[in-house]
C-alpha cells in the first residue's frame, strides 16, 4: 500500500498550487513552536560552515550563508504540519530551491533531491517537483530574525507542501539525483512522499 499511496500522492501533487498564506495574527508564539533534533544535544554549527550543491548539475557549488542571502529572497507565512498531529504558524524567509538549481545548472536526468544535515545521520530525499515548488525554500530566517539553532540554523529546508519530518534542518548538502534515496525517518517506515 505504501507504494500505491506514494504514487497517488505524486499524482495529486500540483506544482502550481500554493498553500494559503496565514495572517500575522495566527503566528504561533516561538515558545509554543516545537524544536526538534536527532542528536542528544542541540547540534553546533561547524566552523566555516558552507552548503554544498552537487549531483546532476553543470556546476557544483559551495555557498556561504552570505552568498545565499544575496540570492533572491522568498518570504512565507504558512501552516506547518507535523506527522504527530500538531500544527503551527510561523514566518520563514530564504531562497527557493529552484534558484539554487538554476545557479548550479540542473541537468535533465535529475528527478530527486537529497538533503543532508550535520545533525547526526539525518537526511531526507524528495521528488524534484516538490523541491522546485515556489513555496519550498532553504530558510535562513524565522519570524523576521535570523534562524535560531533550535530551528535548524544556519540553514534548513522549509516547505508548505511537506510534513515536518521531510524538512531537513542543519543543512550541509543538496544533491540532485537520478534515483530516489530514503531518509532518516523514511527508512524507519515513515511515508516517503510526506505530502500535505
Amino acid at each position: 500500500m505504501k507504494e500505491w499511496n506514494e504514487k497517488f500522492e505524486g499524482f495529486m501533487f500540483s506544482p502550481g498550487h500554493l498553500a494559503p498564506e496565514e495572517p500575522a495574527s495566527d503566528t504561533t508564539p516561538e515558545s509554543a513552536f516545537p524544536a526538534y533534533f536527532i542528536a542528544d544535544s542541540m547540534p553546533r554549527v561547524p566552523a566555516n560552515w558552507t552548503l554544498s550543491v552537487g549531483g546532476l548539475v553543470e556546476r557544483e557549488l559551495v555557498l556561504t550563508l552570505d552568498q545565499l542571502q544575496k540570492m533572491p529572497r522568498t518570504d512565507l507565512r504558512v501552516r506547518h504540519h507535523c506527522v504527530e498531529g500538531w500544527s503551527a504558524v510561523a514566518s520563514w524567509h530564504g531562497v527557493q530551491i529552484s534558484e539554487i538549481a538554476k545557479a548550479a545548472g540542473l541537468k535533465p536526468g535529475a528527478k530527486y533531491v537529497e538533503f543532508n544535515s550535520f545533525d547526526e545521520d539525518y537526511f531526507s530525499s524528495w521528488d524534484l517537483g516538490s523541491a522546485m515548488h515556489p513555496q519550498t525554500i532553504l530558510a535562513y530566517g524565522f519570524n523576521g530574525l535570523p534562524l535560531g539553532a533550535n530551528h535548524g540554523a544556519p540553514l534548513r529546508v522549509y516547505s508548505a507542501v511537506k510534513l515536518g519530518y521531510k524538512m531537513c534542518k542543519y543543512l550541509t548538502e543538496v544533491n540532485f539525483l537520478p534515483n530516489k534515496t530514503g531518509g532518516y525517518w523514511e527508512d524507519q517506515g515513515y511515508d516517503w512522499f510526506g505530502g500535505v
